[in-house]
This record gives C-alpha cells, sequence and structure tokens, in this order.
C-alpha cells in the first residue's frame, strides 16, 4: 500500500483552538470538570467506582476506563500539570515512584509477557486530558492485538474493570 496524502486544511484551525485552550489551562490553572483523574484523586472514598488501585499523599494509580489491554493503568500526581516539566525534581521523583508500584503490581497480578510505560505530553502527542500530565502501563502479551483491532476496529479486553481491580488489589503487599 502506497503512502498518499489526505488534505484537511479545516483541521488546522480546530487544532489552533485546542492550543489556545490548553494554553488558557495553563496560564489558569484551573482544572476542568472531565479531569477524571483528578476527580478520583479528590474522592478517596470511592476508590472501587472510580478503579483506583492504590494512592498514596502524592498520587494514584487506576484502572483506565479505556484500556489497550486487560489491566491497563493510568499514574498520576494529585497535583494536576500539563507537563513533566511544570512539576519539580521531587515531584517528578515521586511520580516515577508510583509508575516503578504500578509496573510491579500489574506483572504480580497478570503475569504479562511485556509491560509498555507510556506518558503522552500533550494533544497532539495523544494526551487525553493534557491538562493533567499521567504516564499509562499497559501489560502486553504476544497476540494481544490481532486482526480484531485491524479489520474490525473493535478491542478485545478480556476481563471487566472490576475483576481487573480485585486482580491488582491483591497483588498489593
Amino acid at each position: 500500500m502506497a503512502n498518499q496524502n489526505l488534505w484537511a486544511p479545516w483541521r488546522m484551525s480546530y487544532l489552533r483552538e485546542l492550543e489556545s485552550r490548553e494554553a488558557d489551562l495553563r496560564t489558569s490553572g484551573v482544572s476542568t470538570p472531565t479531569n477524571f483523574l483528578r476527580a478520583a484523586w479528590e474522592d478517596a472514598s470511592n476508590d472501587l467506582a472510580h478503579h483506583v488501585v492504590f494512592r498514596n499523599s502524592h498520587g494514584l494509580i487506576m484502572l483506565n476506563r479505556y484500556p489497550y489491554a486487560n489491566g491497563h493503568v493510568l499514574i498520576a500526581l494529585g497535583d494536576p500539570r500539563p507537563t513533566l516539566m511544570d512539576y519539580s525534581a521531587e515531584q517528578r521523583a515521586q511520580l516515577w515512584a508510583l509508575v516503578d508500584i504500578a509496573v510491579g503490581l500489574v506483572e504480580r497480578a497478570f503475569r504479562p509477557q511485556g509491560v509498555n510505560v507510556g506518558l503522552n505530553q500533550g494533544r497532539a502527542a495523544g494526551a487525553g486530558l493534557p491538562e493533567h500530565l499521567h504516564v499509562h502501563v499497559v501489560p502486553r502479551w504476544g497476540g494481544d492485538t490481532n486482526f480484531m483491532a485491524t479489520v474490525g476496529e473493535v478491542r478485545v479486553v478480556p476481563d471487566s474493570l472490576e475483576q481487573s481491580w480485585r486482580m491488582i488489589r491483591t497483588a498489593i503487599v
């Protein structure tokens, strides 16, 4: 299949509008009502409903509501900031400490054949919530992406979020 260009000049005005909104958020420091990470952080009494599997005084680890694979978790600090460098060195260390915990939990709970760890900073990089930086930890198995995702545009996740939550919670030592 040869590479071809699809021209969509209308898309640039949409992208510039997103940039403007993100800049406004950065300068105002205001958290949007759609910040599910902030909502989960502020409601520690409802961790099961928010699928939070672990929290400490710095941040939390929660199941991704729209996982790439079974056991996909998100890691975020309680203080919402849009970029990694908006956090202090100490905060970044706390974020990576949570990533270490998340990888350990995922490995113990699901025994995957591999793990992806990724951070999408900014909407252009794929961040669905660009005002609150977070890290993805995705357990992987050979064949976990197959024809269903490619041809059917459907991702098969074999466990419910509630079952995944229970599995990860039992892996906490």
